[in-house]
């Protein structure tokens, strides 16, 4: 399985691809398959994302995960302090005072 990540041009917050727009939450990408490079070409065109790439990730119980402990840290965020990761489908995500 094949998803995008990249960040949103506007805060930097880490976003993932969710099949017509970019998430805050892992949970909600979608398998590109083979179509990673056309959809991340067409958002930083369009400049709703920057750095956007491809990852390989899995989908089980919990639902979709990066395979890379490296994305992992970048989708669930602190290892040292489970109390600020980004909870699943956390509705304050992203409400950040710039």
């Amino acid at each position: 399985m094949k998803i995008l990540t990249g960040n949103d041009l506007k805060s930097g917050a880490v976003t993932w691809w969710d099949g017509v727009q970019w998430s805050l939450h892992v949970e909600d990408a979608v398998d590109v398959g083979d179509h990673a490079e056309a959809i991340m070409d067409r958002e930083q065109a369009a400049r709703r994302v920057t750095g956007a790439y491809a990852i390989e990730a899995v989908k089980d119980a919990d639902g979709v995960r990066p395979a890379h402990i490296k994305d992992r840290i970048r989708a669930l965020g602190p290892t040292v302090r489970p109390d600020l990761t980004l909870k699943p489908a956390d509705p304050e995500a992203g409400n950040w005072v710039i």
